[in-house]
């Protein structure tokens, strides 16, 4: 399994080059996981990035495991209704 780290923003204004970098990463292995741990703040635009490497992952048959959601991640997660959505463990603090 390979592993990942988002650090810093997941916003409109880092979502395009979070997206390459991450579709890149999606290409690495079968099996990988993206630790949210270091996000600091995120916006719609990281939760798009999120969902679409999400149904990448699928469509290329491949398992993508969200781990270590900060808080600025789960709050998009509920305020769009989603923190189910992903099928992955999220562990409040």
């Amino acid at each position: 399994m390979k592993t990942r780290e988002i650090e810093g923003e997941l916003t409109i204004y880092t979502a395009a080059t979070e997206k390459e970098n991450l579709i890149s990463f999606l290409q690495s292995d079968d099996e990988l996981e993206l630790n949210l741990s270091k996000v600091t703040e995120m916006d719609t635009a990281g939760l798009q990035v999120l969902i679409l490497l999400k149904n990448e992952a699928r469509r290329h048959q491949k398992t993508l495991h969200y781990v270590m959601h900060s808080k600025p991640v789960l709050e998009i997660l509920e305020m769009a209704n989603m923190t189910a959505s992903f099928g992955d463990q999220v562990i409040l603090t």
